[in-house]
């Protein structure tokens, strides 16, 4: 069987990059698995975490296992699947997103323009045990959950869990070992899932269900070093932190967060998703390779300002639940039950180099909203703005506001400014009023 890393992974396409997450995948056959986006879901209160899992997952195995440290022993009534759309909203509902402003026609009276907001996003690139020496492998717990097989096992040492994997028809990395054998040492189990996929229900998202493992454990935490066991390269990942009150930061490496409320040029609508691709890029170079970034953070709950703009509807207080966020709602100015928590985004794109630790986060009491947000501010194209003095003095700030906006972009992206005023004429002679 070959070891594939689970990964989580912003709503883009990375072309170059592997993606994983804190467990890794291994087929049942020589046939390779690969895993092109999945989404962590992380709730974390009083000593109890609940963790969902979303993949992406594609190849011609007929069967795959996920395999996962964990603090404790997992039991039947621990394990949920929850329905891939509750964790494709709150991925959507968090997303990086564009905003656009109309400017009005600045000589009419009648103002032409108003106000339009869109979020715009690149869519997404969308066991039965054999003989193995009871003194090395134990079989803590061994239940089904619909199209999930699932053993818990205590390992003595990595090679016993290699040799116990390897028994039951599961090719292991060759680095897999040391990793492996640092989690024993914390005395952690490993969670196996195995799934058939003959049995998955229809998705046409084409993610697996979610798996939800909750478990209690002071350590508010992800495993990712297993991930790296057998990457390619960096790995990506998405984590979305639900909390009861305030913003989730990572405590042994640096938050950093992205770029906000920076204006570009117009062109970029057309090309958003491969935009901000390139400026995570740019950002991840800056800061050395070891940084986790902060991509959105916001309260869950009524009100007008849920977000700005809102790339889709607000999480309801059932979907919460079924991921975790199981806190008491409050009622609304109608008495209606109103759903309520905080929600934090986080990217990372890790590899062994960078990232030696798993990654350990901490709740904040800061409940500041915050989101990568890109501004356009769309330039009134009408021919009868030279009719006027108003029409010909915006003219005249408007090449002010491109030659600001080509050096924003030209910061942010590292791309050639001659390049970029190439594209921003192009794209006005194409869009322009004839």
């Amino acid at each position: 069987m070959r070891v594939l890393t689970i990964a989580t992974a912003l709503l883009f396409a990375y072309a170059s990059a592997a993606q994983a997450f804190c467990g890794f995948y291994v087929a049942t056959t020589d046939q390779k698995l690969t895993n092109r986006a999945s989404r962590v879901v992380l709730v974390h209160q009083d000593g109890h975490s609940i963790v969902t899992m979303a993949s992406d997952v594609h190849g011609d195995a007929k069967q795959f296992a996920l395999v996962i440290p964990v603090p404790t022993v997992i039991k039947r009534d621990q394990v949920r699947i929850v329905e891939p759309q509750v964790v494709e909203h709150l991925a959507e509902y968090t997303k990086p997103r564009l905003v656009q402003y109309f400017d009005p026609d600045p000589c009419p009276a009648r103002d032409y323009g108003g106000l339009k907001m869109v979020s715009r996003m690149a869519p997404p690139n969308p066991a039965a045990a054999m003989a193995a020496p009871m003194n090395r492998v134990r079989i803590e717990a061994a239940f089904s959950v619909d199209e999930y097989d699932i053993k818990v096992l205590a390992a003595a040492d990595s090679n016993g869990l290699i040799d116990w994997l390897n028994r039951n028809g599961y090719r292991m990395p060759q680095d897999a070992a040391p990793v492996i054998g640092s989690y024993i040492k914390q005395h952690m189990h490993f969670f196996v899932a195995k799934v058939n996929l003959e049995h998955m229900q229809n998705n046409p998202s084409g993610f697996l269900r979610p798996i939800r493992v909750a478990y209690d454990t002071d350590k508010f935490m992800l495993p990712i070093r297993l991930g790296t066991v057998n990457a390619d390269g960096p790995q990506d990942m998405i984590v979305l932190a639900l909390t009861e009150t305030g913003r989730v930061d990572v405590t042994n490496y640096r938050t950093v967060r992205m770029p906000s409320g920076v204006n570009v040029p117009e062109y970029i609508a057309e090309k958003f998703g491969s935009f901000y691709d390139t400026v995570f890029d740019r950002q991840v170079k800056q800061a050395g390779g070891s940084a986790v970034f902060l991509e959105y953070a916001w309260p869950i709950g009524g009100g007008m300002q849920l977000c700005d703009p809102c790339s889709s509807m607000p999480m309801d207080q059932q979907e919460l639940v079924a991921l975790g966020a199981d806190w008491p709602s409050q009622p609304n100015m109608w008495g209606q039950p109103m759903s309520r928590g905080f929600v934090t985004r986080l990217h990372v794109r890790y590899d062994r180099a960078h990232f030696p630790e798993d990654l350990q986060f901490q709740e904040t009491p800061d409940a500041q909203s915050f989101q990568a947000r890109f501004v356009i501010q769309v330039a009134s194209k009408r021919r009868t703005m030279l009719t006027c003095a108003a029409g010909r003095a915006y003219r005249d700030a408007l090449h002010l506001r491109w030659r600001a906006e080509n050096a924003t972009l030209a910061q942010l992206t590292g791309w050639d400014p001659a390049d970029i005023r190439t594209a921003m004429v192009a794209y006005w002679n194409r869009t322009r009023e004839n």
